[in-house]
């Protein structure tokens, strides 16, 4: 097998407003919107975490402090938590900590889009592949999402997106692949599509938010050019990476839950709670009975 090299970066492009959230993300980062007990940020980190990845990129904006704090050490209330025998809880707090030289924090100035976000990130990145996780899709899946597509680049090298099929009438919310070859599980990506109207899609194999990438693709970034929306799209960057390196997309095994719309966000709570097994016979509990008495 030919040696990759190896993946060691990722990016965590987290400078949106959130105002699909307001009121709740008027003084709150969305990312920190918890999800059970654990930020939505946190998922995403310990998910890279669990592929290996070593330095950990946040794309931030204004008023994203919290965010920066919550990875950092909190002495004081270690400190309290140990004093008060709180050994889980403790536990639970060291996890968050990323370690000294792990992270890097880069300013997204104007919101000009995912590519700009990505782009802003060019230096610290450098000459090496790199993942890229956006926060608002959250996978629950035995194997993390993006462990699962490090395999994919370790066999294949190249770029790998994770992907999965959506209704036709919804590729216009998305990144669509145009498919060269497809065996159920990986798809050879012979072209990419913006947010397609639904007549002029190529397929209904879509981009969620997960990438492995090459560095070329900070030459497409770097003329700043605008594509759907107005916006610098990363996808418009990424196709120009066709037909000079593998590209792929993987059908991830696991669920995606949109957190970035309000249902989905509701829905995630619902799953997640239901994998713990500390309230998940309460939750069970509750939701019988409202379907019972929705049946009534």
């Amino acid at each position: 097998m030919t040696q990759r090299k190896r993946l060691r970066k990722a990016v965590f492009p987290v400078a949106g407003l959130g105002t699909r959230f307001l009121p709740a993300t008027k003084a709150m980062p969305k990312e920190m919107l918890p999800v059970v007990d654990k930020p939505l940020i946190q998922y995403a980190v310990e998910e890279a975490r669990a592929a290996g990845i070593e330095e950990f990129i946040f794309v931030t904006g204004k008023g994203k402090t919290a965010l920066e704090d919550h990875f950092d050490r909190s002495a004081e209330l270690e400190d309290l938590l140990g004093k008060r025998g709180k050994k889980a809880e403790l536990d639970a707090l060291l996890k968050t900590q990323l370690g000294s030289g792990q992270v890097a924090y880069t300013r997204q100035l104007d919101p000009l889009g995912l590519g700009h976000a990505v782009w802003c990130a060019r230096n610290i990145v450098g000459d090496e592949p790199f993942a890229i996780l956006l926060p608002d899709d959250l996978v629950l899946a035995d194997r993390p999402c993006l462990a699962q597509m490090v395999e994919v680049y370790e066999e294949t090298g190249g770029n790998v997106v994770a992907v999965m099929d959506v209704p036709r009438e919804h590729t216009r919310r998305y990144g669509i692949l145009d498919v060269a070859h497809d065996d159920g599980r990986l798809a050879s990506v012979r072209g990419l599509v913006e947010k397609p109207a639904p007549e002029e899609a190529p397929s209904t194999l879509s981009i969620i938010g997960r990438y492995i990438l090459m560095p070329e693709v900070f030459e497409q970034l770097d003329r700043q050019q605008t594509g759907a929306g107005g916006e610098i799209q990363l996808t418009d960057a990424m196709a120009t990476l066709l037909g000079r390196q593998p590209f792929h997309g993987l059908r991830f095994e696991g669920t995606r839950f949109d957190c970035g719309d309000k249902a989905g966000f509701v829905q995630a709570q619902i799953a997640f709670a239901l994998q713990r097994p500390d309230i998940a016979p309460a939750v069970r509990s509750y939701l019988g009975t409202l379907l019972a008495e929705g049946a009534a």
